[in-house]
């Protein structure tokens, strides 16, 4: 269902001595109303409808912080960390130094996202026009000659199956897209003829949290045909790209699509067609959601391996990824409130204010389980946790530890920034939480 109305933004300041933190009265990173009037040009704006928010800054989204963002914005809230997205941002950097991120746009569309990490250096993936106008209004201010050289080098349209329309409306922009069949060749030599070809592998996604390879991808043994079809057409084909399926844990997928891509680069050669320097290796890469997800540098050393192997810096292949919850996943806290509290067969039930059709969306299209937390102490039991909506399928989680809680009490979950509000909807008249933006 797609959303006719945009959820509620906050936007919050970032400042970044702790001089002016304690000129300002803040304490614990966190300012409160009060000390915002002693510097009002800094901490104080107009925010649309004639509301006015107080501008703060956090230094980490701490329990404490939270509530105080609840008690001033209400709830549903969705708390975004722009420090952390820098970070995130910074450590796939540190670990691939070679690979080229472009962040997934699907994700997290947020535009202040986007925005955050245009200014940290990243590329981008988009996969819709409103996605590809989301990143554009970043760079549309540049001169008409650095606006294309910047869309060449920093975006890619990685959805294989584009309409007649999208296909038009790009090829003004002279971008890079992926295709995984001869249909959609047909179609772009048509009506995108000035864009840059990448072709998409089907890989193996075994183990992935979401199965990507039967909807996308050219299998093997079709892939150099397609290649050489398209350059008959007049099209160049830059390169290769492949997805080992969301939140993969199972490091061999990248070995095996990097030798098979390998493989393909070779055929080709083989054959004849040598205008190839770009290999793309997707997403995929987990967000650190429990103990069992190993950590980054782990797998970012197997990549480098096999990209060391098979693509070394003597090949001249440009390497890309196309990181979306590795990025985000970390940087956004959901903040909820129980409406409602019951005993279903021995078990205690909590109703709250957000569930599956809006940040909790993940439950079902991600097949994720988040986990929420109690901002209060005390022993805890097994418990089933319910959305608003009078939908049985809104169903949040039916086995979180918390302790007995009363009515208003607040729930949090971490770790919920990734296909989570991006596609909450207004399901049974209840809007998307409301979203924060801090550490900007």
């Amino acid at each position: 269902m797609q959303n006719t109305i945009a959820p509620t933004t906050v936007a919050v300041a970032r400042f970044f001595t702790d001089r002016l933190r304690r000129a300002a009265g803040l304490k614990n990173g966190f300012g409160d109303g009060s000390a915002c009037g002693r510097t009002p040009n800094l901490f104080s704006f107009a925010a649309g409808a004639g509301k006015t928010f107080r501008l703060f800054f956090i230094k980490m989204i701490s329990p404490t912080a939270l509530k105080k963002l609840a008690a001033q914005h209400g709830t549903p809230l969705f708390v975004v960390d722009h420090a952390e997205l820098r970070a995130t941002y910074a450590t796939f950097k540190k670990y691939l130094p070679r690979v080229q991120a472009y962040y997934a746009v699907k994700a997290n569309s947020d535009p202040a996202i986007v925005r955050t990490l245009y200014k940290a250096g990243a590329s981008f993936d988009v996969a819709s026009m409103p996605e590809f106008q989301t990143v554009y209004e970043n760079i549309k201010h540049l001169p008409a000659k650095e606006r294309q050289d910047w869309i060449w080098d920093k975006i890619i349209y990685a959805n294989p199956i584009k309409p007649v329309e999208t296909l038009r409306e790009l090829n003004q922009y002279k971008p890079l897209v992926t295709f995984d069949n001869f249909e959609e060749i047909r179609k772009i030599k048509k009506f995108a003829p000035q864009a840059g070809l990448v072709l998409r592998l089907k890989v193996p996604n075994t183990g992935a949290m979401v199965e990507l390879s039967s909807k996308f991808g050219a299998s093997p043994g079709e892939a150099v045909d397609m290649i050489l079809e398209a350059d008959k057409l007049g099209l160049t084909v830059e390169g290769i790209s492949f997805h080992v399926g969301s939140q993969t844990t199972n490091f061999e997928n990248y070995v095996q699509a990097i030798a098979l891509a390998s493989n393909i680069f070779k055929e080709a050669k083989d054959r004849g067609y040598t205008k190839m320097n770009l290999l793309d290796i997707g997403g995929g890469f987990p967000a650190p959601y429990d103990a069992s997800v190993k950590p980054f540098r782990e797998l970012a050393k197997v990549i480098n391996g096999e990209l060391d192997r098979l693509f070394p810096k003597s090949s001249g292949v440009q390497i890309l990824a196309e990181p979306g919850r590795f990025l985000c996943a970390t940087a956004a806290t959901a903040v909820s409130k129980i409406v409602g509290k019951a005993v279903r067969d021995g078990k205690l039930c909590y109703y709250i204010n957000d569930g599956v059709y809006h940040t909790f969306s993940g439950v079902i299209f991600d097949h994720c389980h988040y986990h929420l937390k109690s901002f209060k102490k005390g022993a805890t039991q097994i418990c089933s946790i319910f959305g608003p909506t009078c939908d049985a399928l809104d169903v949040v989680s039916m086995a979180e530890n918390l302790p007995e809680l009363e009515l208003d009490d607040l729930l949090y979950s971490e770790q919920i920034g990734a296909y989570s509000h991006a596609s909450s909807t207004y399901f049974n008249g209840f809007p998307p939480a409301a979203v924060v933006q801090v550490n900007q």
